[in-house]
Order: structure tokens, then C-alpha cells, then sequence
């Protein structure tokens, strides 16, 4: 039975002059709110320990578009100004809910120039969108169908470093499941081979950074000679932001297109819980780690199983996938990341990713089905428990972006 879900389909767009300046001054008028209601949250807080909530920053927005030095905020639609209040309140519910850290300012430079408008800011008719303010529809590329009769309940248009623009449509989605398999997977992550299949299969990394690497230093070379805030500068500025949009988009649809094949051939897939922000604290390999995007590989995963019905487990980081022997199950005490094969006591060769991705495999079952309990046993952790837990996990939907 289909499941019904919210997802956005993002599309690019080329607007008119007179659109581009509207959407310029609406993000620049969403970065001061955002700010402002920041720093009035961050002064009553530690000034008088006193919270402000969305309804007061609500009331003190109306006030701020009633002075001289604000007023040229209502020249822009009132509901992505609203909207940013939303998005720091819910930044605060995550911080105070441990969930996060405490919110930053947002800079005209680093953050991501967006605004994000709700059904009564657009006009959506015959597959034509108009925003508020503007009296022509946006000249959208629909590189892919909406849903049959969707229409989108929400919009976020933003702008990349390179100048691009984008449109998201949040759209309801009937997604059906694929039909039931009893195949099962372990997926080891890597760098040499960015994953390993349980199946014996290694699928390379295309290490799309390392490819255009060159390309990126002869970019940033000439972004630093250039004389500070000059048009020359923003020029290569640009230059330097289109080699880093070549290498994500490269890799994000590599990476759709794994994750789209383990979900479809596969029932339960198993993945180890990798600590990234850790790993990336190790400087000889912090280029390749970031380069291969785990983190976005395992978020797809989760996503594509939760809509096509499929299993998702995750072990626990120190489960030690790659020193088992899945043969006699002994634990070998050291294994350097050089070493690539290795013989256990009992003579059983191993190729290093090939037995980790078997035992991640085997483990997650084992979790799956019984519980904690049913794993081969190591030595207790300094604090006197097992430090070898798995812990299934059930993937969840989300909004993704695609």
C-alpha cells in the first residue's frame, strides 16, 4: 500500500532582472531578521534571563517596519520574514533540547541565501509559479515531473555561491513500495573502494574532488591575486564556486544512484554508525574522508527505506567489523589501516573490507532478530561494560531534498 509523504522537488530557474532584485532584497531582508531577533534572544537571555518567544519577535518585526532605519522591510513579502522567525525558534527548541548547538548570525558571505514562503505567498496555477511582489511567473526547467495533481504547500527559492538559482516545491507524494526481496546486505565504508558489499562487490570512489582538484587549485590561485572587493575578485569568487558545484553535484548524484540500487535489490540493508566529525579530526586522511560524503550517503539511505518499505539497521561504531574473523569469530588485537589482507589463527585469509562488510552484515541480523546477546565476545571497555553493542535502527522519513 502506497504511504503518502512530503517531498521536495527542487528545480532551477532563471529570473528576470526585476525578479532577481526582489529576491536579492529578500535575502537580505531575511538574513537582518534573522539576526536581529537573534541578538534581542541572545541580549534578554544573558542580560535578564529572560526567554523571548516566536509571538513576541512576531510583535517586535510589526514594530521594527514602523521606524525609519527598518522600513524598508515591508517592501518585501511579510511571510519569509515570518518564516525566519519560525527557523530561529526552531534553531533554540534544538538548542535547548540539547539537540544542537546555540544559534550563529547568519553572514552575507557563508550562509545560504534563501527565503521560504507559504501558500499564501505564491500563486500556483497550471503549473506556472508566481511569488508575492512579483507580477510574472518564475521561468522554471521542470527537468522532471510534479506528482499527478500535486500542488506545493510550500517554497523555498535560494541562491548558490556560483549564482545559480534554485525553486524547491514541497509537494505530497504517494510512494509505493518496491515489491519484497529476501536478499540482505552489509555496506562497509571506505576510501580506496567507497563501499563494500557484503556480496563480495567493491564499488570504487570516484573522488570526484581529487578529479577536479587541479582545476579547483588554478581557480583559487587566481581568486587570491586579485585586489580585494573588486569586480575581478567576484569574478573568480564565481569561477572557484562553480569548480565546488561541479564536484557536489557530481557526487550527489553518484551517490543517489547507489543508494536507489542497495534500497531497491536488497530487504534489510546494514551500516556501521560512524562518527565522521571525529574521523575528520585525523589531518592525512580529512580530505578523502569529507570527499567521499558517508554522512549523505547513510542520510539517502535512510530516507529511500523508509518510502520503499525497506530495513535499515545500525550497528554500533565500535563493533570491530574489520579485526572479527568470521570464521572462528577471534578478535586480532591491531590492524593498521595499511594492512588490506590479513590471516587469522585459524588460517582463514581475509580481504580486510570484503570480512568487514560479511561481519556488519551478520551482526545486524543478529541484532535485528534477537538482540542484544547474540555476537561473538571481546573484552570489556575501562569501564567495565561490553564495548561491542549493536544497536538496530529503523530508518525514519524525511523531507529530502533532491
Amino acid at each position: 500500500m502506497a504511504q503518502t509523504v512530503k517531498r521536495a522537488f527542487k528545480y532551477r530557474f532563471y529570473p528576470t532582472g526585476e525578479q532577481a532584485a526582489e529576491l536579492s532584497r529578500t535575502f537580505g531582508c531575511v538574513r537582518l531578521v534573522y539576526n536581529k531577533a537573534l541578538e534581542e534572544r541572545t541580549r534578554a537571555w544573558y542580560g535578564e534571563q529572560r526567554r523571548i518567544s516566536y509571538v513576541q519577535s512576531s510583535a517586535a518585526l510589526t514594530q521594527w517596519k514602523k521606524t525609519g532605519e527598518l522600513a524598508f522591510l515591508a517592501e518585501v513579502s511579510s511571510v519569509p520574514l515570518q518564516q525566519a522567525l519560525r527557523h530561529l525558534q526552531t534553531a533554540f527548541g534544538n538548542f535547548f533540547a540539547k539537540r544542537s548547538q546555540y544559534p550563529r548570525y547568519k553572514s552575507r558571505k557563508k550562509s545560504r541565501a534563501s527565503a521560504e514562503y507559504t501558500r499564501s505567498a505564491f500563486t500556483w496555477h497550471g503549473g506556472r509559479l508566481t511569488l508575492a511582489k512579483m507580477a510574472k511567473p518564475l521561468d522554471i526547467r521542470w527537468s522532471r515531473p510534479l506528482p499527478q495533481g500535486a500542488e506545493p504547500t510550500t517554497v523555498t527559492v535560494s541562491r548558490d555561491a556560483a549564482g545559480r538559482w534554485f525553486v524547491s516545491l514541497l509537494c505530497e507524494d504517494a510512494i509505493a513500495p518496491t515489491p519484497a526481496t529476501d536478499k540482505v546486505v552489509g555496506v562497509d565504508a571506505g576510501i580506496t573502494s567507497l563501499v563494500t558489499l557484503s556480496t563480495g562487490e567493491k564499488i570504487a570512489n570516484p573522488k570526484h574532488e581529487r578529479r577536479d582538484r587541479a582545476r579547483l587549485v588554478k581557480a583559487q590561485r587566481e581568486l587570491s591575486r586579485k585586489a580585494k572587493a573588486s569586480a575581478n575578485q567576484e569574478k573568480a569568487r564565481q569561477r572557484v564556486a562553480r569548480v565546488h558545484a561541479r564536484i557536489a553535484d557530481r557526487r550527489r548524484d553518484f551517490l543517489h544512484k547507489l543508494s536507489t540500487r542497495l534500497v531497491r535489490e536488497n530487504q534489510t540493508v546494514v551500516i556501521e554508525d560512524l562518527t565522521v566529525r571525529n574521523l575528520l579530526k585525523n589531518g592525512t586522511l580529512a580530505r578523502a574522508i569529507s570527499d567521499a560524503a558517508w554522512t549523505d550517503l547513510r542520510m539517502m539511505l535512510e530516507y529511500k527505506c523508509a518510502w520503499y518499505g525497506r530495513e535499515l539497521v545500525v550497528i554500533d561504531r565500535f563493533f570491530p567489523s574489520s579485526k572479527l574473523c568470521g570464521t572462528c569469530g577471534t578478535v586480532r588485537g591491531k590492524l593498521p589501516l595499511n594492512v588490506r589482507e590479513w590471516t587469522c589463527e585459524c588460517g582463514t585469509v581475509h580481504d580486510r573490507d570484503v570480512n568487514a562488510a560479511r561481519n556488519i552484515l551478520a551482526a545486524g541480523l543478529a541484532a535485528s532478530a534477537c538482540g542484544d546477546g547474540v555476537r561473538p565476545q571481546r573484552e570489556s571497555s575501562r569501564t567495565g561494560r561490553s564495548s561491542m553493542k549493536q544497536e538496530p535502527q529503523r530508518a525514519t522519513a524525511g523531507i529530502p531534498r533532491l
